[in-house]
């Protein structure tokens, strides 16, 4: 039995140039192949990251049969096509988020991987980070008590517009879907339902897609969350969980770096002017503890072997159909609201 999936890469951008470079210390992983639309382009990027096959066609790539798994890092327009031809084709498919355009082509792609016998997951690295899951355990365990609000922010300036796919309505862009995704998928995972209301607004560049989003949501249980998203606009990026006796605080949520991604539990602030007194003799909690996690590998290393683990030893998916179908519907709502439809 393979104990590696073997990879073909669907496009040749930055982020799968991120993807290849952070996949050195990955256990499971073994490059194959390369597509992009032009042969040069292709050989440009196996020559660049010692990728041993390149393809002028993402046809040729699919239908190699040594390839186990395709990672899609096409344009958001281009995810179902290539993905469900990926499934058809029998590989295993892990797409660049958003998944799709829509909810509704979201549903489309995971009814062929059922369909195909083969493992869709959405890429949405952060997940694989042991740092999210020891925060995830902090919240569990009551560490801030009852969580209450989630504050998130995804935002990044840019002055490159012109051929930036980012802002290329015709290509499913705008801040929502290439950076408020996270933000919306970080406060359902925490909240651990689907909102019950959401509401945003968001400025619409010229180019007719959103630059700027802002948004809030109502979850059951009375947790609210609200974001800021944006590609015109700089912010610290800090994630916050805030409960009933504290919160926590994270500072690089969506990349945490390798060694020492940290976070912190906050008790104290302001200061608790009533409730129970302390037992005689206790210490009081100290105000802020910031805590350090480390991870065996680069975030996209993670990635992918969650992601073998997932089709070859049927482990979990980092995130499964009821994940990201949820998010493509908020998305979906979201951009109703603010005027960008699909």
């Amino acid at each position: 039995m393979p104990t590696s999936l073997r990879w073909g890469i669907l496009g040749t951008g930055n982020i799968a140039r991120q993807f290849v470079q952070g996949q050195a210390r990955a256990r499971r992983f073994v490059l194959s192949a390369v597509g992009s639309r032009t042969v040069q382009a292709a050989e440009q990027f196996a020559a660049a990251h010692r990728v041993p096959r390149a393809c002028g066609s993402y046809e040729a790539v699919i239908a190699d049969p040594a390839i186990d798994a395709i990672y899609v890092s096409l344009p958001n327009s281009m995810h179902h096509e290539w993905t469900v031809r990926s499934l058809r084709s029998g590989k295993h498919v892990l797409c660049e988020k958003p998944l799709a355009a829509n909810a509704a082509e979201a549903e489309e792609m995971f009814d062929v991987a059922e369909r195909s016998g083969r493992v869709l997951v959405e890429a949405f690295m952060y997940r694989s980070h042991p740092l999210t899951r020891a925060v995830q355990e902090a919240v569990r365990s009551g560490e801030i008590g009852q969580l209450k609000l989630i504050r998130t922010s995804f935002c990044f300036r840019t002055t490159k517009v012109a051929g930036n796919i980012r802002f290329d309505r015709a290509l499913a862009g705008g801040a929502l879907m290439d950076v408020g995704c996270y933000c919306l998928d970080f406060a359902r995972l925490f909240a651990g339902a689907e909102p019950t209301k959401a509401f945003a607004v968001g400025h619409l560049h010229e180019t007719g897609v959103d630059d700027l989003a802002s948004g809030v949501l109502q979850f059951p249980g009375g947790v609210t969350a609200t974001f800021a998203c944006g590609m015109s606009v700089q912010a610290d990026n800090t994630a916050y969980l805030c409960g009933s006796e504290g919160f926590i605080e994270v500072p690089v949520p969506w990349k945490p770096r390798r060694e020492n991604a940290e976070y912190s539990v906050v008790r104290g602030t302001p200061p608790l002017m009533d409730g129970p007194p302390r037992v005689a003799g206790s210490p009081p909690p100290p105000p802020r503890q910031t805590r350090h996690v480390s991870a065996p590998g680069e975030l996209y290393a993670l990635e992918t072997d969650d992601f073998a683990a997932a089709v070859l030893d049927g482990a979990a998916p980092a995130l499964d159909r009821q994940d990201t179908v949820g998010n493509m519907r908020l998305l979906g709502e979201l951009r109703r609201q603010i005027g960008v439809q699909f």
